[in-house]
């Protein structure tokens, strides 16, 4: 042995520094068959959680200067978190082939909905859209719903007898129709915000079934149009984009006054925030502070750190959510699981964006976080959704069935996964979406 191969030898092993054995323990628990199901838990579980405390918090003295108490729209925020966690377990409960053969029904019983909400005495109108029924005095919103059976129904007839919808026909038929239905029925309320949402849902669902892209860019220009015109057809929304485009010029006590205030709260939060329930501007300083400002709330007391926790959990949101669709042997899985998370995430997107003042505001809450009963119980039951097809995975059915499902899952009932039967070679390709 020569010299140098003597000197190799007698030396000792080099050890991982602490970041590459980091790293390599990421690697490993990621690769775990059941990650996704645990991320799905914990992203839902932390988002509702502190929104209920935000809630609390940014509500406290507007709920008791309208009712005496403090915790009037807490309560009612509570008892919709309830009722989310029980359409949660649904959603994870309920074997995915059931919820696909389900989704026509379900979304006939929403265009049901969203006409019986447009009749008077029916539906009730809050914030100057007819777009609730109150119920036992609880106001629920049959557009929310709306929302994911579109998702359900829609990623049904994009993938049944075409995995690949590689024409305009095969792709908007009877996707189009139906869609075009269900916006003007939201547009009759009038509610952009929503009307935003399902553009959105639709968008996602073309795109992950691999619509031609020249049909996406289509989309997408009649979408901007559409916005463009949507919100120059309403003085309100009018005054609101020419503020956002001139904020300098615009009335500081009118239509820029919301945005301007946001800026401020965040602001006053600095680093570390000035500490739970010790904010300002809940003192009528910003209006709806507990709803579609909640997250200048949350830099303000939590501040930069706890701002950027809540983007970091809405991170984690999209990475799971897509590592569970990318993960789906079966291609209604797929493309409903990254409709949802898209959905979710671009909510999330665009309330931040005109909290901070990126785009102009609109009106759409931050999902989980905003005071919203209806929002927040549907978006626990998208969260069921995907953890019942995180259970899904190949690899996390197979674990589940070879080495049982646990203590937990034997007492919410939950039926055994099972095993996939469409093919890898299912998936679209690359090639597939420019045909």
């Amino acid at each position: 042995m020569s010299a140098p191969a003597r000197d190799r030898a007698s030396r000792p092993s080099r050890r991982p520094g602490p970041v590459a054995a980091l790293r390599g323990a990421l690697h490993q628990w990621l690769e775990r068959p059941l990650t996704s199901l645990h991320l799905v838990l914990a992203v839902f579980g932390l988002l509702t959680a502190l929104g209920l405390v935000m809630v609390l918090s940014a509500s406290a003295v507007s709920a008791y200067a309208a009712g005496g108490s403090s915790y009037g729209v807490f309560a009612r925020q509570a008892a919709f978190a309830v009722i989310g966690l029980v359409l949660f377990w649904l959603g994870l409960k309920i074997p995915p082939r059931k919820l696909r053969a389900a989704s026509p029904w379900l979304l006939a019983g929403c265009l049901v909905l969203l006409v019986l909400v447009l009749v008077p005495g029916l539906g009730a109108t809050i914030n100057g859209s007819r777009s609730w029924f109150r119920v036992a005095g609880l106001s629920l919103q049959p557009s929310e719903l709306t929302k994911i059976a579109l998702a359900l129904w829609g990623a049904h007839v994009l993938v049944r007898h075409r995995p690949h919808p590689r024409t305009w026909r095969a792709a908007l038929m009877p996707l189009l129709p139906v869609s075009l239905l269900v916006l003007a029925l939201v547009l009759a309320q009038p509610d952009l915000g929503t009307t935003v949402s399902l553009m959105i849902i639709v968008f996602a669902l073309l795109w992950f079934a691999c619509a031609p892209l020249g049909l996406m860019a289509f989309i997408v220009s009649s979408g901007v149009v559409a916005s463009v015109v949507l919100g120059t057809v309403a003085t309100y929304r009018q005054s609101r984009i020419t503020a956002f485009l001139n904020p300098d010029e615009a009335d500081p006590l009118g239509p820029a006054y919301q945005a301007r205030q946001s800026l401020y709260s965040l602001a006053d939060g600095g680093l570390f925030g000035a500490g739970l329930g010790q904010g300002r501007a809940k003192w009528d300083y910003l209006p709806n502070a507990d709803n579609d400002f909640i997250f200048a709330i949350i830099g303000e007391e939590l501040g930069f750190v706890g701002a950027g926790a809540v983007i970091a959990l809405f991170a984690t949101l999209a990475y799971v959510g897509l590592r569970i669709a990318a993960r789906s042997a079966d291609p209604w899985m797929r493309v409903v699981a990254a409709t949802l998370t898209v959905w979710l995430v671009a909510q999330a997107c665009i309330n931040i964006g005109y909290v901070v003042g990126l785009l102009p505001v609109t009106g759409i809450p931050l999902p989980l976080v905003s005071a919203g009963g209806t929002s927040l119980a549907l978006a626990l039951l998208s969260g069921g959704l995907l953890a019942n097809f995180a259970r899904h995975e190949p690899e996390a059915a197979a674990a589940l069935r070879a080495h049982g499902q646990g203590r937990l899952a034997r007492v919410l009932g939950l039926p055994e996964p099972s095993l996939p039967r469409a093919a890898a070679t299912d998936r679209p390709t690359p090639r597939d979406r420019g045909r």
